[in-house]
């Protein structure tokens, strides 16, 4: 039974520091970012060269079946340091600083009461609010020094290190020059990959142009590969290899198109390696040089790490045990999110066991391939939208950059690519009626509080927290709001007529999801319904008049509606000005709003998010260009 009792792990820290450490093993954790499977040797491909995270895969335990909990660094990240779900913690927006019970604590502080000596060389990015203090409470050090060797004599460790060699800035954002110089340069011509020595995925047009792009992609997964090489030299060198249990994983999907940002299998799985000593052997449940289809997430992490140092697990930590003598029982299924990233704007719950994923869209009118100014300055992204334009695109290819369906199931062991939704399909409908009962019981048991508009959880932290407030049903109505928000992406008659009549509820996120559901409605369908939609639009509650003049603004180009979305474009209140310019990124009939948007871009008070929306709004017109120096 778990304990959430701290004088239990002061004690543990009191008998250490006074009595000799205890034979623990040390826990060295590589992370490597933005990277998924089909990328690594060990798992299949015949092309990557990753030799030294293949050998420790071949010697230890490769799981097939591990899971970021997010698609994008923080809300990952937030996940990992927590061991909480983004959903519960409010932590799944890109890049916010939400505040958290002061209870939950990143979980090397744990491990330090049980005599570790916890080091972070050198990223966090954990999305919390008052992160330093928080950083400060988690670790004895974090900084581009930190690591093993400051401890004292014979003191357990557990030190991790991130390398970004494989990060989207290498492999997309950052212009060809900056890679050439910092990731091709750095190896040597005869250990990079050339243009034409792999197989381009199927989701990609394969062309020299994309080719030159995709290259990226293995040469700094080369690079990282022999970093991580050299930092286990070290090990070795210090004579801890023997002593010491090894994470090697990434913290999210491949950093490019479809991938990161997207609540899809590209998006979350990870390669995820765990390696004993044989003196730490008996730990593994798995035994050793094997492979296991083991479903574990982010969120078994932290419940794991503390575990294994030997101190109570905090009861608010709902992950998994996954070695050691009080290993939990298995899980048939794992829940992953993916939520706003920078200025992309968006809402995806999926379920997954292992060979099927289903991912539920809430804002389908956004496709797969968002503009995301981080990405939109990348040439991998601005050759896609160019061969769009030309027309070179295939229909899969193309289908990116289209409205996305409510609901996608994909059949892994035979699609791995995810090319084909089964969700249509009849053969497929009862895998898709488990998958979709599953996630919405889920849902529901988690009271997933990110189904707020962003403004909100901002004005829950000046009092409480995300994580707080949504256990109150009082105050956050949950259930109410999820019959409303559940309609969202499904079109049709009987669909419509529930949102429209939602529209007139008290409850102002019930009215929220109403609109936006009905922004991804057939147009047609609701040209007869105007006049429900203009009693709207004056709505006081900002997020429904702002949704509701953009659809209204779509239909027919209403005047009125053109000024509240002009009014909100240059909104003090940067989520209600992000969520303007948002909609309109997507819109057929931008010129009206050039000037108004011009304003936000010019001025340098406009938060990032806010700024990256404009630029993105502006370089789809071709107004700015879509490069990495932009202002």
């Amino acid at each position: 039974m778990r304990l959430n009792k701290l004088v239990i792990c002061l004690f543990l820290g009191f008998f250490s520091s006074n009595m000799g450490f205890a034979q623990q093993p040390n826990i060295l954790w590589i992370t490597i970012e933005d990277t998924s499977p089909q990328f690594i040797g060990s798992y299949g491909n015949k092309h990557a060269s990753t030799p030294t995270m293949d050998k420790f895969t071949r010697e230890g335990v490769q799981f097939l079946n591990a899971f970021s909990t997010g698609t994008v660094c923080s809300p990952s990240r937030s996940t990992i340091i927590t061991g909480v779900k983004t959903y519960e913690l409010g932590t799944g927006n890109h890049r916010s600083n939400y505040a958290i019970p002061s209870e939950i604590k990143g979980f090397p502080f744990y491990m330090q009461q049980a005599g570790y000596y916890v080091t972070n060389n050198s990223k966090t990015d954990y999305n919390v609010g008052n992160v330093e203090a928080f950083i400060e409470e988690a670790w004895n050090e974090s900084s581009g020094q930190a690591g093993w060797w400051n401890r004292k004599e014979g003191q357990p460790f557990f030190a991790v290190f991130n390398f970004a060699d494989s990060h989207q800035s290498r492999t997309m954002t950052h212009p060809y020059e900056w890679y050439l110089a910092n990731v091709l340069e750095k190896l040597p011509e005869e250990e990079r990959i050339g243009e034409n020595e792999f197989e381009m995925p199927p989701i990609y047009r394969d062309s020299p142009n994309m080719r030159k792009q995709m290259a990226r992609v293995y040469n700094s997964l080369k690079l990282t590969d022999n970093k991580i090489k050299a930092l286990l030299s070290r090990l070795e060198e210090d004579g801890l290899l023997d002593e010491t249990i090894i994470f090697i994983y990434a913290d999210h999907g491949e950093g490019m198109p479809r991938g990161k940002t997207n609540g899809i299998d590209y998006g979350y799985r990870v390669p995820f390696t765990v390696w004993f000593p044989p003196k730490y052997e008996d730990l593994s449940p798995w035994g050793t040089k094997t492979v296991t289809e083991e479903l574990i997430s982010f969120e078994d992490l932290a419940p794991t790490l503390i575990s294994l140092a030997g101190a109570p697990v905090p009861d608010y930590l709902k992950g998994r045990i996954m070695i050691g003598q009080d290993r939990d029982e298995k899980v048939e299924k794992l829940f992953l999110s993916s939520d706003r990233s920078d200025n992309g704007i968006d809402l995806v719950r999926t379920v997954t066991d292992g060979r099927f994923v289903y991912s539920r869209n809430y804002m389908t009118y956004m496709p797969e391939n968002k503009y995301i100014r981080y990405m939109e300055i990348g040439d991998i992204k601005q050759e896609m939208r160019k061969d769009l334009a030309e027309g070179n695109l295939n229909a899969l290819q193309k289908s990116h950059f289209e409205a996305r369906a409510p609901e996608v199931l994909y059949d892994l062991e035979n699609d791995p690519w995810e090319t084909i939704n089964l969700a249509g399909k009849e053969e497929y409908q009862s895998k898709l009626l488990e998958m979709r009962a599953s996630l919405e019981s889920h849902i529901l048991e988690r009271r997933d509080v990110l189904f707020l508009p962003e403004m909100e959880l901002e004005n829950i932290s000046e009092k409480s927290s995300p994580y707080q407030f949504r256990q109150s049903s009082e105050s956050y109505p949950f259930e109410d709001i999820y019959q409303v928000a559940k309609l969202s992406g499904f079109q049709g008659q009987e669909v419509m007529e529930k949102q429209l009549e939602f529209l007139k509820s008290q409850n102002e996120i019930q009215r929220y999801w109403a609109a936006l559901g009905l922004r991804s409605q057939n147009l047609d369908l609701l040209k007869a319904n105007k006049d429900k939609l203009l009693k709207a639009l004056t709505d006081d509650y900002a997020p429904v008049s702002i949704t509701i003049a953009s659809l209204l603004y779509e239909l027919d180009q209403d005047s009125q509606a053109e000024e509240i979305l002009k009014k909100y474009v240059k909104s003090t209140n940067s989520h209600l000005s992000l969520l303007a310019i948002n909609f309109l990124i997507y819109s057929d009939y931008k010129k009206p709003f050039i000037e108004v948007v011009t304003e936000v871009y010019e001025n340098e008070d406009v938060v990032y998010n806010t700024s990256a929306a404009s630029k993105d709004f502006l370089g789809s017109l071709g107004l700015i260009p879509n490069n990495f120096e932009y202002k």
